[in-house]
């Protein structure tokens, strides 16, 4: 087994994705959001790339609700923004959402033709390296990033994941990006909250009045669901590690 990280989406290697497990990274806020909303009952979320798709992909699905965020900040008519604290049971048990954030619905495309796609964020950290673990293929970090930039949240919850895959499976190689990694992400080990001071789009999302969503995300293994996509009908379901 190798385990690999793509600090963004840009530049993957696209001959490797197909027999690869790639788990799409995206801690603030979208991973964390779908991992949130499966764990409380949502049927399904559906991801796209635009606002005007995420529209028209609502339309054909009577009783979904859409979600989405451009630049951290909720799109107007949407029935959620990307905030971990309004995927509530109440709001969201039993029903399909169309979801579309700035960088995670497009890492997620990205990955589309992936042998399997699981979504990870410190929420369920060990649940993800547990499902890519029993992948028995290749795994690929993948992070959203920022706009094409390294996102140091994302950077860091692949190093955690890429050290426990390491140490849960004798035969995996880490790749010189995946060690990178792993040696970024030992500082925060057991302190993840730290990235609230030191992600900058930690500090942004906090000088928005959004500090408790930063906080919801910055907690270690506090969900056992796996989100993975299915081709065959197109939604991220529920899973377990």
């Amino acid at each position: 087994m190798q385990v690999d990280v793509a600090v963004t989406p840009d530049g993957l290697d696209e001959s490797a994705i197909p027999t690869s497990a790639v788990l799409v990274i995206d801690v603030l806020r979208a991973a964390t959001c779908i991992v949130t909303a499966l764990a409380n009952g949502c049927a399904g979320i559906v991801p796209v790339a635009a606002p005007e798709e995420a529209r028209t992909r609502l339309a054909a699905l009577p009783g979904a609700l859409v979600a989405g965020e451009r630049r951290g900040e909720p799109l107007q008519g949407f029935d959620l923004g990307n905030s971990p604290l309004e995927f509530t049971r109440e709001r969201i048990a039993g029903r399909t959402v169309v979801m579309t954030t700035s960088n995670g619905t497009r890492a997620l495309l990205a990955a589309r033709d992936a042998a399997a796609i699981g979504v990870a964020a410190f929420v369920n950290l060990g649940a993800a390296a547990a499902w890519a673990l029993t992948a028995r293929r290749n795994v690929l970090l993948l992070c959203s990033g920022e706009r094409g930039a390294r996102s140091l949240e994302d950077y860091v919850c692949a190093g955690l994941l890429a050290e426990r895959l390491v140490a849960g499976e004798p035969a995996a190689r880490a790749t010189p990006a995946a060690e990178g990694a792993i040696a970024a992400a030992r500082p925060y080990g057991k302190d993840v909250a730290r990235l609230a001071q030191e992600s900058s789009w930690a500090r942004h999302l906090a000088s928005r009045g959004r500090g408790r969503d930063v906080a919801a995300c910055l907690t270690l293994d506090s969900m056992s669901v796996v989100p993975v996509y299915r081709r065959d009908v197109d939604k991220i379901v529920g899973g377990h590690g």
